[in-house]
């Protein structure tokens, strides 16, 4: 079928209005598998299809880019930057929408490889050409890539600056249209995760910006739109940069999390729930949480109720974040942290245990694999484990494997088991006999069915 495929290109590579080619190739292309066109790289030819873009004839341009979508995806990206980069130039430029944006997609995978971004960056000429054909866009994919672009260094993060197009987005970002504004603060989340981007929009004030319209957002109608992106950009900025500086520098962006979960829109309840998890996944994030006191005690009881009473979708956010605020390590396992975190679980409800276990049983993998979880994330620390092994039949729970039934909730287990079994404070605290049994649970792994002994009776048909 390959050997079709490199047959049918010379035939368009030699007719001047090759439609039926076109479409015999297109027919083709469908049924040949990447791996196949992978190996006949080195044949294709495809400069002719490129040259076949300009003929201005509505079905030979949607073809030829039907069959280039498929054929590039074969390519490896350092090729193209390479060997297409006329090419792909000539595309960014071209008056087909289809056209530009096959070839914004083609260099973004070449924005997306160390290896050939490297290319078109010891290429500084090229690199402006791209940018500036870029520039003149309005897609959403052409600002997309002009954050990756970006995103790769400070010099390409220079060449986009000065050509105008960041400005513009950030504009965009502060202007009054919110849907815009949602897909902006998206691509300036992206580009804030790059030490050079965070630098930038620092210098440029674009962070205070972003904090002010979180402080006006209680007075624009509209806000329930992009506040969720908004309060996702200083989560994020909080676990590259310092939790304790970005939250004493935006107490607003503390404040609007802690409202949102008392929010009645489930949307704005999951964004303030990943956030608050992104937050305490780290022990600077738990000690910023834990200074706001009482009032954090009453939103991880929201946190509790909502795991409870919500939607499944929104259950398993909260449980998430729940394994991400009571998760600590051994190495950082203080007097003071231990308390911390047992605290905060007994704020989740009158019976944490109990509720998660509760859960854990209920007949949908996601949720089971989630509650399992929660109980991983504390399954080393002393207080949990007497917890557990004061609690009535839980022992026995965890050693069960009948509970069950699916590769995800075995993995699930499984990790709980291995976390309790690792543990140094365990065998003292669960007993030999119990220890030795999670220890046998380990070794015999995940998957191990335990073999069903058939006695023969005497009389027995």
């Amino acid at each position: 079928m390959a050997a079709q495929v490199l047959a049918l290109l010379r035939e368009v590579s030699r007719l001047e209005a090759p439609l039926e080619e076109l479409r015999a190739l297109h027919s083709v292309l469908q049924a040949v598998p990447l791996s196949e066109l992978r190996d006949q790289t080195a044949e294709m030819r495809l400069g002719p299809l490129f040259s076949l873009l300009n003929q201005n004839h509505r079905e030979q341009t949607a073809l030829c880019v039907s069959i280039l979508e498929r054929l590039l995806q074969a390519l490896e990206p350092v090729h193209m930057a390479r060997n297409l980069r006329g090419d792909l130039q000539r595309g960014l430029t071209h008056p087909d929408d289809s056209v530009k944006i096959l070839t914004l997609s083609q260099v973004g995978r070449i924005v997306e490889n160390s290896d050939a971004v490297t290319e078109i960056l010891n290429n500084p000429e090229l690199l402006k050409q791209m940018v500036y054909c870029i520039r003149g866009e309005n897609l959403s994919v052409a600002k997309a890539l002009i954050v990756e672009i970006s995103s790769v260094s400070p010099e390409s993060l220079n060449y986009c600056t000065t050509s105008g197009l960041i400005t513009e987005l950030l504009r965009e970002l502060t202007g009054e249209d919110v849907l815009v504004r949602v897909t902006c603060i998206e691509m300036v989340t992206s580009l804030a995760h790059t030490h050079h981007g965070r630098q930038y929009l620092a210098q440029e004030g674009v962070i205070d910006q972003i904090s002010n319209i979180i402080v006006g957002a209680d007075s624009d109608p509209f806000s329930s739109f992009y506040l969720p992106g908004f309060v996702k950009f200083f989560g994020n900025l909080a676990t590259v940069d310092s939790p304790q500086q970005i939250c004493e520098r935006y107490p607003i962006f503390v404040e609007k999390v802690f409202e949102m979960t008392e929010s009645q829109d489930p949307t704005m309840i999951g964004v303030a729930v990943d956030t608050i998890g992104i937050l305490g996944s780290n022990v600077e994030g738990k000690q910023v949480l834990q200074k706001t006191g009482t009032r954090f005690e009453s939103l991880l009881t929201r946190i509790g109720h909502q795991a409870k009473n919500a939607s499944t979708e929104l259950k398993i956010r909260c449980l998430d974040a729940i394994s991400s605020l009571l998760y600590l390590p051994p190495e950082q396992q203080t007097d003071d942290l231990l308390r911390m975190a047992e605290s905060w679980f007994t704020s989740l409800s009158r019976n944490p245990l109990e509720l998660f276990r509760g859960i854990s049983n209920q007949p949908f993998p996601e949720l089971h694999c989630a509650a399992l979880k929660v109980f991983t994330a504390i399954a080393n620390q002393p207080w949990a484990q007497k917890l557990m092994f004061h609690s009535p039949g839980f022992v026995e729970y965890v050693l069960d494997r009948s509970v069950e039934h699916d590769k995800a909730s075995k993995d699930a287990k499984y990790e709980l088991v291995k976390a309790l079994a690792n543990s140094k404070t365990i065998a003292e605290i669960f007993g030999n006999p119990n220890y030795l049994r999670l220890r046998t649970y380990l070794s015999e792994g995940p998957y191990y069915v335990k073999p069903v002994s058939t006695t023969a009776v005497e009389g027995a048909e």
